[in-house]
């Protein structure tokens, strides 16, 4: 992947730039003949989605509102890495669309265009269109649809919008083929699509679906039980 024009910003919002090689985030050192970028090992190159500026209906939304994006296009990958005496590739290919970790990877930028660099461990899942319910979680995560918070108390009363408790339960709707065993072989989850589960409180990957409903997705861990 050739790289005309790549910078780094660093944490005091200071952007370094070179039109013809590559900078160093929180370097001094310039070096002008590195034209390309090739992940290592499990990393891979994300061209991040550009970030919404109007709402659903319209409204422009001032910079502080917009939302950080959390997807991308896969543009390279690393060559993998190895467990015990097993070589595993990388699980995505170039051009799969993904959904990424919030605050994972480092931020580059190059050709006009926003891009993360991340280990595969930071993919959350595939996402090919833009319904989240459609996310196609990866390794031991889990998508999960959250149950509505309830509106009153048992005793009748209407709760406030800020007194409501955050729900905790929901339904499985999709989940990983599971993590790498020593072997470099995939380990089956305990859950399966249409269980209901009770996760830990603020886990996982918070997600609004295009029907309203909210989603989250977490990793098999942050499930304690399943109700029946």
């Amino acid at each position: 992947m050739k790289v005309s024009s790549l910078s780094f910003r660093t944490s005091g919002g200071l952007t370094l730039r070179s039109t013809r090689g590559l900078v160093v985030k929180a370097a001094t050192t310039v070096a002008p003949k590195y034209t390309t970028l090739k992940p290592l090992g499990d990393r891979v190159l994300v061209k991040i989605s550009a970030v919404e500026e109007k709402t659903s209906g319209g409204i422009l939304l001032p910079s502080t509102a917009q939302s950080k994006p959390q997807g991308g296009e896969v543009v390279a990958v690393g060559e993998g890495r190895t467990i015990g005496q097993h070589k595993v590739d990388v699980s995505v290919k170039t051009g799969t669309q993904i959904v990424y970790s919030k605050y994972a990877g480092t931020e580059v930028e190059f050709n006009g265009s926003n891009h993360l660099l991340l280990k595969e461990d930071d993919i959350v899942g595939i996402l090919e269109t833009d319904d989240v319910k459609d996310l196609k979680p990866l390794n031991d995560r889990i998508l999960i649809k959250v149950m509505e918070a309830e509106e009153t108390t048992a005793g009748g009363l209407l709760l406030t919008q800020g007194s409501k408790e955050k729900p905790s339960t929901g339904t499985v709707i999709a989940v990983g083929p599971g993590p790498l065993d020593e072997d470099g072989s995939r380990k089956g989850l305990t859950v399966s699509e249409g269980n209901t589960v009770l996760y830990s409180k603020f886990a996982g990957n918070d997600f609004k679906g295009s029907d309203g409903s909210d989603y989250i997705v977490l990793r098999a861990s942050d499930i304690m039980a399943v109700l029946g």
